[in-house]
């Protein structure tokens, strides 16, 4: 495949800012490579990271983009053998570039590698948040071409699905993770999902892929739009901003509660209350919103120590969820293209971001970006 010397990206330079860059291509050896490009879903985190406020303080100029699917344009003979990909296939390219030896990798938990962590204090690797200082600066999907680290975690696509779609392998993945493996989500349980966003509704159809007797789903007015694709996706109750969420879910569970509660709702620290208090005996309730540094007041210890619930906070997807999450995509058992709501070119990546921040008041779940594109969707 010919390569230019050059790759154009968008370069987040400070809050809420953005420019358009040329970066040099790098040249790539027996153990990496480049992507070409084709679709940079976007997510709640590169907002905050833009912001430079909750995250991404400090780290200086970057290329956005984490949720990154593309062609492969060059690769090394010792990356194809271990990524099992040749030049020219389409690949899903997790954000995660974990160190692979520390004891958190080899218990198989390198998505909180402190080497792909772009909150601590350590030197870290992960695309979306790496800043341009470290080179080749390739390591954001808002971009032409993205950088295949050595360290990098790529999955074969196939051509036979859209490269938007594919995108989606990010809310799957940490639908099926959280339901499924962190969740134990079994055959005929009620699963409860607080926000139906992108990783929302990647969770009502993983609850639905676990057997899950029962998916009831909370939303607020401006998520007509995605409750609306939760019902599709199968989920059996839809509750709009219902005066008491604990009551609500209660009564249509007959009083027993949930055996699952995933709360997705970001910054909205009261919801980790209605998640306990929705919770029956014995449940288990995941935290995967983050609530911005805000301190939950009035957490309901007791109810917890009660009811002998399972806490725990979820981020990320691995291996073992992203690859059911590209077969339940491919499989066409829901209608996940309806969640693909906008497309931008590159150079309008900033509308992108403001898009999918404003979520729900224009209609967006799902927003990518991408390269080629020259017709603006959405």
């Amino acid at each position: 495949m010919s390569l230019p010397s050059t790759a154009l990206a968008m370069v987040a330079t400070e809050p809420y800012a953005m420019e358009p860059a040329e970066l040099p291509l790098p040249r790539v050896g027996p153990d990496d490579g480049l992507l070409r490009v084709e679709a940079s879903a976007v997510c709640g985190t590169d907002w905050e990271i833009w912001g430079r406020e909750s995250r991404g303080g400090g780290l200086g100029p970057l290329i956005l983009g984490h949720e990154n699917v593309g062609r492969v344009a060059a690769l090394g003979e010792r990356a194809a053998r271990r990524w099992g990909v040749a030049e020219g296939d389409r690949v899903a390219v997790e954000e995660f570039l974990p160190c692979g030896t520390c004891r958190t990798c080899r218990a198989g938990n390198y998505r909180i590698c402190p080497a792909t962590d772009s909150r601590g204090d350590a030197p870290f690797l992960r695309y979306g948040s790496t800043p341009l200082t470290v080179s080749p600066a390739l390591y954001g999907g808002q971009a032409e071409y993205l950088y295949l680290h050595p360290r990098a975690i790529v999955y074969p696509i196939g051509d036979d699905l859209d490269a938007e779609l594919a995108a989606l392998f990010v809310p799957l993945g940490n639908g099926v993770r959280w339901v499924s493996q962190e969740g134990a989500l079994r055959v005929g349980e009620t699963a409860v999902v607080i926000g139906p966003g992108q990783h929302g509704l990647g969770c009502v159809v993983a609850a639905k892929e676990a057997g899950a007797g029962r998916v009831i789903v909370l939303g607020t007015e401006r998520d007509a739009d995605r409750l609306a694709l939760a019902a599709a996706f199968g989920a059996d109750h839809l509750l709009t901003a219902p005066a008491d969420p604990v009551a609500a879910v209660l009564e249509l569970t007959g009083g027993q509660g949930a055996d699952l509660v995933v709360d997705l709702a970001p910054g909205a620290v009261g919801s980790v209350v209605d998640a306990i208090g929705m919770a029956g005996r014995r449940a288990r309730v995941l935290l995967a919103a983050s609530k911005h540094g805000r301190p939950v007041q009035g957490f309901p210890h007791d109810q917890v120590v009660r009811k002998e619930l399972l806490l725990r906070g979820v981020r990320g997807h691995d291996q073992q969820s992203v690859e059911p999450a590209i077969e339940i995509i491919r499989s066409g058992r829901y209608p996940l293209a309806r969640m693909c709501t906008h497309r931008f070119g590159l150079q309008r990546a900033a509308d992108a971001l403001h898009t999918a921040a404003r979520g729900g008041e224009c209609g967006a779940i799902h927003v990518s970006v991408v390269p080629q594109c020259h017709v603006t969707v959405g």
